[in-house]
């Protein structure tokens, strides 16, 4: 008699196809599952491991996803050092001047040849000709934080907002400094309100001013009256009165001119903060209604369970909504009164969109005082609108949407462009419009003739990628990457773009490791690099203070150096402020294409012509090759068969 054990290690072994669970097929075979073979695996049922217990997967699971994660960012690595084997060092230009300041700058601005500095409690102004300070004006009771101007033909109309968001109007005239108006300063602090954001037109014809105070936010807009402020410029003995009094001149018309709403307010009926209740409506008057307290039980519960998230936490304010506005210059948005005359290159209609919100409004400013402030026109979009840019002159508008869809005008024409989905991941940051060039002779040019229906603009979304996105007639518009966003360090990551208008096809690229650089967005290529001397703590991100001329080849860079040279401390106490001139007409490279930057429709036309003369050449060229060797493929043929010929006469 056997013993269990013998009997047991007598047993064989068996070595089994398992797959899951066993289960009772279905009566018909075709219901039976499909299973393919590789699914099967071999396993021998006696070595067959049983699944870690906890806590112990849990360690497995973390150090497997530690492995991972090392590998991936091993092989980032190694293919960030490949490519850096590959690239190639761009040519590095420095300032050509350099203007020395007392002070971090609070705001920078250009306008024909002058540049506009904020600063302690004003602002200073220097001739760009000699890099010297012209005017000084330090009468404010803080410092001043953002500065914008504007020309005004042969004058410059310059709006400095201070820390308490009190802004002015200044206007320059012959080298002589006059103080229109302080828009929005009032005697009691505790009734100020602060500017948020402001918007000059182009032509220096209105000024909107968005404002911030008392948990409300609301929209002013002020005509200006440039033509009286000229004729009291160049006859002072109107304003002989006012000698002890500084300089100010009226920012109201004349009483006879007093139709033309000199100052509107859009108010309530702009912003969606502020609610009217017109009329309401309810049904009974509630005295013989009876409600029972289980109903009211009932309702409570409801009510609670409804709202526990919002009872339970702590209340939170909601952040007031802000708007975006600009100045349109085309009457075609909009309908215009036929008693109302509005002279072209006068803004004429003011578009705006809130945050959060899917429409953009467009409102008439070809009204007075005594009319309504209701929106003409109501663009809706299928989600929020985040970004919104236009042109130079309102020519075209682009509408960015938080789904990341982006919307492209033809304001002028009233003509769609058509809608674009920017890549998975990129959501729209910023836009900007680029004048319209040509590849000519391998070289990016400016058509000196009109051109309609070619719109271009750069993206900078949030994940700092870079796109082009071009759109022509009837075509939709497409997108091509630029710049991708980066894998490895943040500190590549773009921070700011912006186009150079005396440059075709050429954008400035602001990185977050202080480095500036030239890309020419036809080839996708950086063509050059500047440098600025910069005293930036490495804890904290850079955020360049720059201006780009939009009428000569230059643009100014903040910088900052150390008192020595020798001290590379990041102290700001330590360093010195200035302001860097960078004019791409002393740069050897960039020389010949800022001179060089237009090409006529004769010139174009001719390239054409002879482009379509070398084809025709190469396509006759193809065609006598080709004829060629059909006379030479026919010509074998032929004497193979005289030879065939022969052969047979030779054989009879």
């Amino acid at each position: 008699m056997s013993s269990f054990k013998g009997s047991q290690a007598q047993k064989p072994r068996l070595s089994v196809f398992s797959k899951g669970p066993l289960e009772i097929p279905s009566p018909t075979e075709a219901d039976w599952p499909k299973d393919d073979e590789k699914d099967f695996v071999f396993k021998d049922v006696d070595q067959e491991l049983d699944s870690l217990p906890q806590p112990y997967r849990m360690i497995n699971k973390l150090i497997n996803h530690l492995f991972d994660r090392s590998w991936e960012v091993i092989e980032n690595r190694e293919s960030f050092r490949e490519n850096v084997k590959n690239w190639t060092v761009p040519a590095i230009y420095p300032p050509t001047a350099e203007i020395q300041l007392d002070k971090m700058p609070g705001g920078m601005a250009v306008s024909q040849d002058y540049l506009f500095i904020g600063g302690p409690k004003g602002f200073s102004i220097y001739n760009l000709h000699n890099y010297k300070k012209m005017l000084v004006l330090e009468k404010f009771k803080v410092d001043v934080i953002s500065i914008w101007a504007t020309d005004l033909g042969n004058d410059v109309l310059i709006v400095p907002v201070d820390e308490m968001g009190i802004v002015r109007l200044f206007y320059l005239c012959k080298d002589s400094l006059y103080l229109i108006k302080a828009i929005n300063e009032t005697d009691d602090t505790t009734k100020q309100s602060t500017c948020v954001r402001m918007e000059v037109s182009q032509s220096g014809d209105y000024a909107a001013f968005l404002f911030q105070g008392a948990g409300d936010v609301w929209l002013e807009v002020y005509k200006l009256p440039k033509e009286i402020w000229l004729k009291e410029v160049e006859h002072p003995q109107l304003t002989l009165n006012q000698k002890k009094k500084p300089k100010q001149l009226q920012l109201n018309t004349p009483e006879s001119a007093v139709t033309e709403s000199t100052e509107k307010s859009l108010g309530s009926s702009v912003s969606p903060n502020t609610t009217q209740v017109e009329d309401y409506f309810g049904l009974g008057s509630g005295q013989n209604h009876f409600i029972k307290d289980v109903q009211w039980e009932q309702h409570m519960e409801i009510f609670y369970a409804s709202y526990k998230k919002h009872l339970e936490g702590e209340w939170e304010e909601e952040p007031l909504s802000m708007a975006t506005f600009h100045f349109f210059y085309t009457n075609s948005l909009t309908t215009t009164p036929t008693d109302v005359k509005s002279s072209s290159g006068t803004a004429c209609v003011l578009g705006i969109h809130w945050t959060g919100s899917h429409n953009f409004f467009l409102y008439s400013l070809n009204k007075t005082l005594k009319d309504k402030t209701d929106c003409e026109n109501v663009w809706p979009c299928a989600a929020p609108i985040v970004v919104s840019q236009i042109s130079s002159f309102s020519s075209y508008l682009a509408l960015a949407c938080e789904d990341g869809v982006l919307i492209l005008w033809d304001l002028a024409q009233g003509f769609l462009f058509g809608v674009i989905a920017l890549p998975e991941k990129c959501f729209c940051q910023s836009i900007h419009f680029l004048r319209f060039f040509l590849v000519h002779k391998g070289q990016n040019v400016y058509p000196d003739y009109p051109v309609k229906f070619e719109v271009m603009c750069v993206v900078l979304c949030t994940n700092a990628s870079l796109h082009l996105v071009t759109a022509s007639g009837t075509k939709g518009p497409t997108s091509k990457l630029l710049v991708d966003s980066p894998t490895m360090s943040t500190e590549e990551a773009i921070y700011a773009v912006a186009p150079v208008p005396a440059l075709p096809g050429m954008v400035l690229i602001f990185s977050r490791n202080c480095s500036v650089s030239l890309m020419d967005v036809a080839k996708a290529e950086t063509i050059c690099a500047f440098s600025a001397p910069t005293c930036h703590p490495p804890d904290i991100p850079w955020k360049p203070l720059f201006v780009v001329s939009p009428h000569h080849p230059f643009f100014l860079l903040h910088g900052a150096r150390p008192y020595d040279n020798t001290n590379s401390t990041h102290d700001p106490k330590n360093t010195t402020d200035s302001v860097f001139y960078f004019n791409f007409e002393d740069y050897s490279l960039l020389e010949d294409i800022s001179k060089k930057c237009t090409v006529s429709q004769k010139d174009l036309a001719y390239s054409q012509v002879l482009s379509m003369e070398k084809r025709y050449e190469q396509f006759l060229q193809k065609s006598f090759q080709k004829s060629q060797m059909k006379g030479r493929e026919q010509w074998s043929r032929l004497r193979k068969y005289s030879i065939m010929l022969q052969k047979e006469n030779l054989k009879k």
